[in-house]
Order: structure tokens, then C-alpha cells, then sequence
């Protein structure tokens, strides 16, 4: 679903007028239409002004906004108002009220102050979502509905006994007896065997480490609940307004929400991104979630919050430097953004973001920010023809949540250091170098249309999505710690890599995790070297196994660390330099080679180059084209002066 009332890349922010007098909102809107603003996203934070007591509504502030918004050629994102609930609900019911692991009942104050499974919150929820999409399902203005807002940022859990009914309930239904719930969580462990489930509660501070079974299914059943509150809005909506699209802003690679499940139910992924303008890397990182959000449902998505410079929420609260807010911008677009919308319109004179960066700053319209809003406003409309356009890539990273839940339970690994945002980015970082375009997929996803299919780590692997990468027509490379436990977080019968083991032709006899600061010494076939940190793994490879790299020096010297069968790689280590083993199963998949820093993104009919260094570059251009930004034709090579970009539509059929 497309928003087809807005044509074009979007170009807007969140809009809070009830935070300003109405006389500024005659100003808000004129300039708005001067920076060729296109959506606003509106109502967000706004329960306890729409409704002020329980079913009394005071809609007619908010009809003044969507008619003014309209009148400018502006669109709304209309959110459902529901990311926080008034003070009157909290008092009337102070059991919506999130309870912490500990036993304590959070205060409002805040935002995000409900219980995910509280029917009191859901119900008000559900009825406000229904009152909007009556008063607003006709209104000219309306081009998308916004649920929620980031949800699992503030509230991913709660401790409650509504949440202990609820995740029982949950549980009856995912194991039907007590009986396989006991075999699942494996309950003759320390003496946990329950005979009800009534027994069972969430798992709240415990004397020591709590059942790694339980902490699973609590994982599972968070990013639940959290997802039926979201449906339960959505269905509200579309009831009324079964045309209208509905999202909800997801938070790039959220540990807490499997999205794979939550994108399924949207009709438009949208993604809020903040890198940090002090990591001089953070574009990778922030590349490497925008390949998510279009991997998702494989098609344009849009980023719906990104900051014009500095944030308000970090310890020290970095601006960015003069042009970031561009390169940043783009290098969305480039990912499949069909939009790039940011957090917020004018900047706020109080509350906790009242130092984070808008649009419109604190000085108006004679600051370095503003200029920088209308630059990028007229930058985009002049990359009017990339929105829609697809990426084609050949190689997949591989990874789904509940590996990742199970992956970084606390206190019951053998490191609590392999963490998986660093192994995707150890395999992203030198594809991205390259420029080589790469989809994220789930692990029982089809994978037959890639190249190269990369599973930087699989610990928690079934019989099922073992299968589906044996099908893998393409090289495939699985990372350490893989196959090493059930859906259940139980160790495959005869260890790692459990349903993996025919696939890669290797026995992993024992775990060999790293001291900090350690390094274990890597040799290759070919006779280069390079170093593992974090992990390495004691292999017993079968007889037509290749080893294609051996441990040197310390306890594993000459034992297999890389090995192949077929074509299946096994690194069983976090190699510093992923380089020789992508150099032998990339092939002749394109490259777009650039200098360090400088980033090349294909989409569609158009190249993308983006400069995230502080000096010139010159690129030698691999296609003839027209420079979008500048109407320049080019061909032969192109200067990029710092932190700056070119946006090639490329000639001919390439």
C-alpha cells in the first residue's frame, strides 16, 4: 500500500501545535509550505487534550490544525494519540500503570506509562482510535495513520498480575498442558517442576539466574502483547478506513520487538534512526538498519524520525556538523526511504526535548539549521522520480529475534561478550565497503534468489530453518555458535552444530570463548594471517571437509577455525577481517569500489555516492548519467567535496 495521495518523497516532522498559541500556528503551516514540507505527523503525545475526561472529546482544536495543514498542501500523519494515557485513566485506574521486575508500580509522569496487557488501557485505546477514524476517515488531509509511537522504547515488559494472567494465558495456548510446558522449559532443572499452570509467573527478580526456558517465552510473549495492542488499534482503523495505510515507528534493531512479526502487520514500515554525529562509523551501523526496514516486507519504506542535528537524550549531545543533516538524509533515501521525516517540526520550549533539534530551531529562520531544512527540502523534490524504486540485491544476512533473545540471555552463556549486532555489522562492514547491496532476511525465509547467503550467527536453529539453508543454491556462510540449541533453548542431542551438522561437516567439541582483550591468531590456506576476538571453538571437521583457515599459536594451534563442505563456509570465530573468506565466495557479484568513507548505493536507475569523510573524493563514475541534485551530466569520474553526494541516473539499460 502506497500513499498515493502524496506523490514524491515526504519531507516533514513531528508537528505539536498544542505545545504553541494558535497565533503561531498561521506561521508553522507558512513555512511549512516554504520548505516544501509535504506530511506532518500530528497528535502523537495529544490523549489528554483530545480527550479530557472519560468519552467527553474536544476534537475542534485539532480540526483547525488538519484544515490549516491541508490548505498548505501539507499532509497528515495522524497518529491515534495513544502513547500515552491521560492523567485522568492513570487515577481512575492506576492498575494501566507498568510494574517493573522488582515488584514496583511505575508513576506517571512520563510517556509510555501502560501495562501492554492491561484491558483497561486497551479498551480507552481501541476507543479513541475508533472516535479518530470517525471524526478524521474523510478529512482531505488524512494520508496515513501512526499508531502507538516507538513502541518497547519505555515499556517492553511489565511484572503485573494482569501481565502474569496474560502470559499464562499465553503460554496454555503455545503449549496446551502443563505437562509440555514443563518438558519445554526443562523444569526438573534446580526443582522448578510445575503441576498448574496458575503457578507460573513472569519472570521477576529471582535469587539467582532464572530458567533460560522461561526467559525465552517471556521474549516471545513481550513482543506479543505488545503486537496485539498494536492490531487491536489498527483493526479500529481499518474498519472504518480500509483505505487509508497504518504503521507504526519501529526503532532500527530493536532487541525487544521481533519486527519480522510486527511487519507483517503494517501496512508501511517506517523506521526512527538517530546516529550518533560523534562516531565517525555510525553510517554503517545506520545503513545497516535501513537495509532492515526494506527487507521487511521487500519494498520503500519510510524514515519517520531523524534528528535535523543534535539529540537531547545522550550523555554529551553531539550537533551535526554542516551538511550531515543531508548526507544522513539521503543515505536514507538511497536504502529505499520513500521519505524522510524527522523529530520534530519546531523545536520545544519545555519538557525533555526541549534541546533536541527541529526542523524550525529555537532562532527561526535566521540559523544555519533552517537553512539546512530548506536545502533539504528542495534537494528532495528534486529526487521526485527515485520514489518506488527498488533494490536488487544478491546477498542475504540471515537472522531472526528469537536466536537473538536466546543468543544474549543473561547469565546462563559461555560469554556474555558475542553479541549480534557486532557479528552482522563484522559481515555487513566490508559488503557495505563495497557496495554491494545486501537484504536481511528471517532464517526460514526462502533464500534460492541469492548469491550469497550469510548467517553471521544462528544459535537458536530448528529442523525447519536448517532445511531451508541447506536449499541454499547459492555459497552459504554460517558464524560461530550456531545450531546449538532448539526452539525451546535446549542443546541439540550431540551439541553444536546440532541440525547443521551434515550441511557444514563439522562437530564443535568445545566452546573456547576469549578473556577480554584477548586475541587468538588465525592462519589461511594461502598463507596470510589475521586475528579472532570475543570466540573461537574447538572443531572436529568430517573427512571431505576442507579447512580452509587453522588456528596458530595457544590452546587451539593447528585445530580447524574456517572449514568447507560443498558450498558451505563454517567461521567458528569473530575474525577481525571477514576479507578472505568473502573474497572466496562473493565471486563475481557486482562491486561499486570507492574510497574508504565514501558510500555507493544502487536503487533502481540510480547511484547514489555519498561522502561521509571530511575531505574531497574523487570517484571514478562505473555508468555515464545525470547528477539529480546539480542537472549535470557526468561521466569519467566526479569530485565529492566533504560530506557531500551525487545522485546518478544512470544512462543506458546497465
Amino acid at each position: 500500500m502506497s500513499l498515493t495521495r502524496v506523490p514524491g518523497l515526504l519531507f516533514g516532522g513531528d508537528y505539536n501545535p498544542e505545545q504553541w498559541p494558535e497565533e503561531v500556528w498561521a506561521e508553522d503551516v507558512r513555512l511549512m509550505a516554504e520548505a516544501g514540507v509535504t506530511m506532518a505527523t500530528v497528535a502523537v503525545f495529544a490523549w489528554s487534550r483530545l480527550e479530557p475526561a472519560p468519552g467527553a472529546y474536544d476534537f475542534s482544536w485539532l480540526d483547525r490544525v488538519l484544515d490549516l495543514l491541508h490548505e498548505h498542501g501539507v499532509a497528515a500523519d495522524l497518529a491515534t494519540a495513544t502513547a500515552t494515557p491521560p492523567p485522568w485513566l492513570v487515577r481512575d485506574h492506576p492498575e494501566v500503570m507498568p510494574v517493573d521486575a522488582a515488584g514496583v508500580r511505575l508513576e506517571f509522569g512520563s510517556r509510555q506509562g501502560y501495562c501492554p496487557s492491561s484491558p483497561v488501557f486497551r479498551e480507552h485505546a481501541v476507543r479513541l482510535a475508533t472516535a479518530m477514524a470517525t471524526r478524521y476517515g474523510g478529512h482531505p488531509a488524512l494520508a496515513m495513520w501512526h499508531v502507538g509511537n516507538e513502541y518497547a522504547d519505555h515499556t517492553l515488559e511489565c511484572f503485573c498480575p494482569e501481565s502474569a494472567r496474560h502470559f499464562r494465558a499465553w503460554l496454555r495456548a503455545r503449549y496446551g498442558s502443563v505437562g509440555a510446558l514443563n518438558a519445554a522449559w526443562g523444569t526438573s532443572c534446580w526443582g522448578q517442576h510445575y503441576t498448574g499452570f496458575e503457578q507460573v509467573e513472569p519472570p521477576r527478580r529471582a535469587p539467582g539466574p532464572v530458567n533460560p526456558g522461561q526467559l525465552l517465552d517471556w521474549r516471545r510473549f513481550c513482543s506479543d502483547a505488545l503486537l496485539e495492542l498494536f492490531t487491536a488499534e489498527r483493526d479500529a482503523l481499518r474498519a472504518i478506513t480500509p483505505g487509508v495505510p497504518v504503521t507504526t515507528n519501529f526503532m532500527s534493531l530493536l532487541h525487544g520487538l521481533d519486527y519480522w512479526a510486527w511487519a507483517a502487520e503494517e501496512d508501511l514500515v517506517s523506521d526512527d534512526a538517530y546516529p550518533d554525529p560523534a562516531d565517525p562509523g555510525s553510517h554503517v551501523a545506520v545503513a545497516l538498519s535501513y537495509d532492515l526496514m526494506r527487507s521487511l516486507r521487500q519494498r520503500p519504506w519510510l524514515l519517520l524520525e531523524s534528528a535535523p542535528s543534535a539529540v537531547s537524550w545522550r550523555e554529551v549531545n553531539v550537533p551535526k556538523p554542516p551538511g550531515m543533516m543531508r548526507l544522513h538524509s539521503l543515505q536514507a533515501v538511497a536504502h529505499g526511504a520513500d521519505g524522510v521525516m524527522f523529530f520534530q517540526w519546531r523545536q520545544a520550549r519545555y519538557g525533555p526535548e526541549k534541546f533536541h533539534s527541529a526542523l524550525l530551531p529555537h532562532g527561526g529562520v535566521h540559523t544555519r539549521g533552517w537553512q539546512d531544512t530548506l536545502r533539504l527540502g528542495a534537494d528532495l523534490r528534486r529526487l521526485a522520480e527515485v520514489a518506488g524504486a527498488a533494490t536488487r540485491a544478491e546477498v542475504a544476512l540471515v537472522f531472526g529475534w528469537e536466536s537473538w533473545w536466546g543468543l544474549e540471555a543473561p547469565e546462563s552463556m559461555p560469554s556474555d561478550r558475542l553479541r549480534l549486532k557486532d557479528l552482522l555489522l563484522s559481515w555487513y562492514a566490508p559488503l557495505h565497503a563495497r557496495g554491494i547491496a545486501v537484504d536481511l532476511a528471517p532464517p526460514d525465509r526462502d533464500l534460492s534468489a541469492y548469491r550469497v547467503v550469510i548467517v553471521p550467527n544462528l544459535y537458536l536453529c530448528t529442523a525447519e530453518q536448517a532445511k531451508a539453508l541447506a536449499a541454499v543454491t547459492g555459497e552459504l556462510v554460517v558464524g560461530p555458535f550456531s545450531g546449538v540449541v532448539d526452539a525451546s533453548d535446549q542443546v541439540h542431542p550431540g551439541g553444536a552444530p546440532g541440525p547443521l551438522r551434515d550441511l557444514l561437516g563439522v562437530a564443535v567439541d568445545e566452546f573456547w570463548p576469549l578473556p577480554d582483550g584477548a586475541t587468538q591468531r588465525v592462519r589461511h590456506a594461502d598463507g596470510g594471517t589475521g586475528l579472532a576476538r570475543t570466540w573461537a571453538e574447538w572443531l572436529r571437521p568430517d573427512d571431505d571437509v576442507t579447512v580452509l583457515a587453522r588456528y596458530a599459536g595457544g590452546d587451539l594451534d593447528g585445530l580447524p577455525a574456517v572449514t568447507r563442505r560443498g558450498r558451505a563456509t563454517y567461521v567458528s570465530c569473530l575474525l577481525d577481517d571477514v576479507t578472505p573468506v568473502l573474497d572466496r565466495v562473493l565471486g563475481d557479484v557486482p562491486a561499486l569500489r570507492v574510497p574508504p568513507g565514501v558510500e555507493a548505493v544502487r536503487r533502481g536507475r540510480h547511484l547514489f555516492l555519498l561522502n561521509h569523510t571530511t575531505d574531497p573524493q574523487r570517484i571514478t563514475l562505473p555508468f555515464a548519467g545525470r547528477d539529480l541534485l546539480t542537472d549535470t551530466d557526468l561521466r569519467g569520474s566526479v569530485g565529492l567535496a566533504p560530506r557531500d553526494a551525487v545522485v546518478l541516473r544512470i544512462e543506458g539499460d546497465t
